[in-house]
């Protein structure tokens, strides 16, 4: 395989994975300080919240932001049609939530949530404002900026946060760190961007832009409705608590996966947007991002997996042990997100948005029957159709994908199938090594030195070209950075 990541991307690589583990890394270690400070049914009451907000978050951007990025010939009218709009579907969006926040609290059977809801809104506007800055900021692939910014509010907000749990403000220690980091990312994107909105709007411009963007858009919100649904249905079906453990299973479990993909693909879509028009080059790199992803990606979620009992005692306590079989099936379900994502981002970079659409439909449908005829049998049988969703989501993706790019299922199975395998095999040792120990903390330490060494080998004696690419990120790292 040829590594032909040319060295802008390279530099956009360092400073995405900078970005994303230092702010994740962060807010990861504060949820974790926050947890243990709080009731498993506050972060149930926000975790009911969580459909209607990222509803709401997808109207906002509406797909716009990857219209701009995709699009050859944009311009400072473009920029600013996007920003007018995204800041007056957010001030609609607030006031409605203002207007139906007692109508979710009597659907939860919550009356907290009344002026929950309001307050969490707010949100919805300060993100609004910073969007088109961050990505103006993606297009340059200037990440370094967008980390400073990150950082420094996730920092900030977070002392607050772990403050106010601390002098038992339960809920609303996460409801003020959440606000706080987003007017501290708002203010510092603005301060520190060279692009500043003007007092322009164009409709032709709009009608462009939203002709790419609203397919993206119905395709968001089926995602959004599909995934946050869960959250919805436990808490409808069953108590605050118990979307509590699932809610925080789902984060432990995409930690690692979801801050992975973006990383890459933040990189890989206006790479491959660049390359749209040259299909060999644009192949070789596609798969080789696929692999990339996969080489990082699998065996952190099959350590994780190995790893759940101990980690979660060590860091949650035992009040959490509920989390620990919901988060070894959802480790299987989204160890998959790197093949799922990049072949969706294929799509949109090939600019056949109405297949991304087709086939969003298609396994949304599927997801729902498969969550409607799981949801009786209880939440771990609940998180065991999530795993099958997962490979009918691949499934369908890759069948829309290899239409527009020489890319078919035997191609990215022979180019995932030997990291997956080798992941898997790292775990069997993993848990082999676990089994050896009593405590929890012994447990974790020996298991994860044994699947890193056990990793490294193999990865050595079979020889992956992925090491070639990251011997070229550590000579470039110094000259970027």
């Amino acid at each position: 395989m040829s590594l032909i990541i040319e060295n802008k991307s390279v530099a956009g690589v360092v400073w995405s994975a900078i970005e994303r583990f230092s702010v994740q890394g962060i807010q990861f270690f504060l949820g974790i300080v926050i947890a243990r400070l709080i009731n498993p049914s506050d972060y149930g009451l926000i975790a009911m919240l969580g459909i209607f907000l990222a509803i709401a978050q997808t109207f906002t951007d509406s797909g716009f932001s990857q219209a701009l990025i995709q699009k050859k010939n944009r311009n400072e009218t473009d920029f600013s049609t996007v920003f007018f709009f995204n800041f007056g579907i957010s001030v609609v969006i607030f006031l409605l939530f203002c207007l139906g926040a007692s109508g979710i609290a009597s659907f939860y059977n919550e009356p907290k949530l009344e002026l929950i809801t309001r307050w969490v809104a707010m949100n919805i506007i300060l993100t609004a404002l910073s969007i088109v800055q961050r990505t103006e900021l993606t297009i340059k692939m200037d990440f370094k900026t967008q980390a400073k910014a990150s950082l420094v509010s996730v920092v900030l907000s977070g002392i607050l946060g772990v403050t106010l749990a601390w002098l038992g403000f339960g809920v609303w220690a996460l409801i003020w760190q959440t606000l706080c980091n987003s007017l501290l990312n708002t203010i510092l994107l603005w301060i520190l961007s060279t692009w500043k909105p003007r007092l322009l709007f164009s409709w032709c411009s709009f009608k462009e832009l939203f002709s790419f963007g609203s397919k993206l858009l119905a395709s968001g919100l089926l995602h959004t409705i599909y995934t946050n649904m869960y959250s919805l249905v436990i808490g409808k079906k069953y108590t605050p608590a118990e979307v509590g453990f699932f809610n925080r299973a789902s984060t432990l479990s995409q930690f690692p996966s979801t801050n992975l993909v973006m990383i890459i693909t933040r990189v890989s879509y206006p790479t491959h947007c660049e390359l749209q028009n040259e299909p060999e080059k644009l192949r070789k790199s596609f798969i080789q991002y696929i692999r990339l992803s996969s080489f990082f990606i699998f065996p952190l979620m099959v350590a994780l997996a190995a790893l759940a009992e101990p980690l979660v005692h060590v860091l949650l306590t035992d009040k959490w042990k509920e989390v620990v079989p919901l988060l070894q099936i959802l480790c299987l379900a989204n160890m998959w997100l790197p093949v799922m994502y990049l072949n969706n981002n294929m799509l949109a970079v090939k600019g056949r948005t109405d297949f991304f659409l087709r086939a969003e439909i298609i396994k949304k449908v599927t997801g729902i029957l498969i969550m409607l005829a799981t949801l009786p049998l209880g939440v771990k049988i609940l998180c065991m159709g999530l795993v099958l969703y997962s490979i009918a989501d691949m499934v369908l993706t890759i069948y829309y994908t290899r239409k527009v790019i020489d890319c078919g299922y035997m191609v990215q199975l022979k180019n995932v199938l030997p990291i997956a395998l080798t992941a898997f095999l790292m775990g069997i040792v993993m848990i082999s090594v676990t089994k050896i120990f009593n405590g929890y903390w012994i447990q974790l330490l020996a298991g994860s030195f044994s699947g890193l060494f056990t990793y490294l080998l193999l990865v050595y004696v079979f020889r992956f070209d992925e090491t070639v690419y990251l011997k070229s990120v550590l000579n470039k790292l110094r000259k970027y950075v």
